[in-house]
């Protein structure tokens, strides 16, 4: 028992040593194992006791949650009554507007369409004037076309001129009145001359206005470019102005004064404003400058200058008819006497007609006032029946009164 069997940090234990620290050893776990069970037979009893609290604790709450629930539920009735009414009312609102908005919708579609077919149809009117615009468009560029072409050519364009001047010339006087390319006594052919009668002297009209310069001006783009034509188309004016009193000016055959031709207002106003000293020029020789407005203005005062002078022509004319017309006039005086006096007699033969009638009236009255007592006196006294002459009448013959 004393022998050594364990050495254990520096110490030897004995057996018997080690059999009282094995007992004390197994004691202490037998101790402790009774502790864990006491532990755990403890901490048993008051798990139980919590289990019980907490399902105690979870009974209410449980119990608390249908409470809950059955107040959520009644309250959940409540409010699908409450929302059941009142979709019902925003169902019926909603179709209320939705019909008030369909019928409206379908107003406006309606009116939409109408204002649509209108103007619909007005656009067609209105393409319909505008192809027809472009259509007169298209004439006048054409018309336009032919016109440049006509103005591009010097013989053309010249001729341009003279065919307005004819047409206006042509359309103010009458045929006697005037003449195209006559030939004058010096062998110049103007390009009309308007006659006057009495064996006046004519008026020459010229038509050969120098365009070419003109459009030379109108074309320049530089200053430079326009002060050589402006004095290209001064000098071509001028030139052409004296050649017309060169010509035309002719003692005793034409008048004094001669017609330059414009075809443009716009150039004849052009040519007052920018070049004044080609219009007094123009004075100086006895040509006057005419626009197609004062060419027309002309021709009227030279028609009212042959109408006065035909009415001076036929003067005595108009003295034998007015004579004629007075003699007339004193043989219905003559006859309207004899009329007055052929009345006058049967004014009388009236009157004495309406003294017979009275006459003949009064007679008729007293003839029938003696029928009516020859009736009264026939009971009283009736005629004899052999009486040998016709009865005596109570009123006088016809040759007694």
């Amino acid at each position: 028992m004393s022998e050594h069997i364990l050495e254990l940090g520096g110490r030897s234990f004995t057996l018997g040593e080690v059999v009282v620290l094995g007992g004390a050893a197994l004691a202490a776990l037998l101790i402790l194992t009774l502790l864990i069970a006491w532990r755990r037979a403890l901490g048993r009893a008051e798990q139980a006791q919590a289990r019980a609290e907490q399902g105690q604790v979870f009974e209410g709450q449980v119990a608390e949650l249908v409470r809950a629930q059955t107040e959520m539920q009644g309250r959940m009735q409540t409010m699908a009554e409450v929302f059941g009414s009142r979709q019902s009312d925003l169902v019926r609102g909603l179709s209320e507007r939705m019909d008030g908005l369909g019928h409206k919708l379908g107003q406006s579609m309606t009116e939409t369409t109408r204002s649509t077919h209108e103007n619909l149809s007005r656009l067609g009117e209105r393409l319909a004037v505008i192809d027809k615009a472009q259509q007169n468009i298209t004439t006048l560029s054409s018309q336009v076309v032919e016109l440049q072409h006509i103005l591009a050519n010097k013989q053309t364009r010249g001729a341009f001129g003279e065919a307005r001047m004819q047409a206006i010339v042509q359309d103010g006087l009458p045929k006697n009145a005037y003449e195209f390319q006559r030939t004058l006594s010096n062998g110049t052919r103007p390009d009309c001359v308007i006659l006057f009668p009495n064996d006046a002297p004519s008026l020459v009209i010229d038509a050969k206005f120098p365009l070419e310069a003109w459009n030379t001006i109108r074309s320049a783009e530089s200053p430079e470019l326009v002060k050589a034509a402006e004095t290209r188309f001064r000098r071509d004016t001028q030139k052409h102005i004296q050649d017309i009193a060169d010509r035309y000016h002719i003692s005793g055959e034409t008048h004094d004064t001669a017609f330059m031709f414009v075809p443009s207002e716009s150039i004849f106003a052009d040519m007052h404003e920018r070049f004044e000293d080609i219009i007094q020029r123009a004075h100086r020789a006895r040509v006057v400058i005419v626009s197609p407005s004062l060419l027309m203005l002309s021709v009227q005062v030279v028609m009212s200058l042959l109408r006065d002078a035909n009415m001076r022509e036929q003067a005595h004319v108009i003295q034998h008819e007015v004579i004629k017309l007075m003699e007339d006039v004193a043989r219905l005086d003559d006859r309207v006497q004899r009329l007055k006096g052929h009345f006058a007699q049967a004014n009388k033969d009236i009157e004495q007609i309406e003294v017979s009638s009275n006459k003949i009236t009064k007679r008729g009255a007293s003839i029938e006032s003696v029928e009516i007592e020859v009736d009264e006196e026939k009971p009283k006294r009736p005629p004899a029946a052999n009486s040998d002459g016709p009865p005596e009448l109570p009123f006088r013959t016809a040759g007694e009164g």
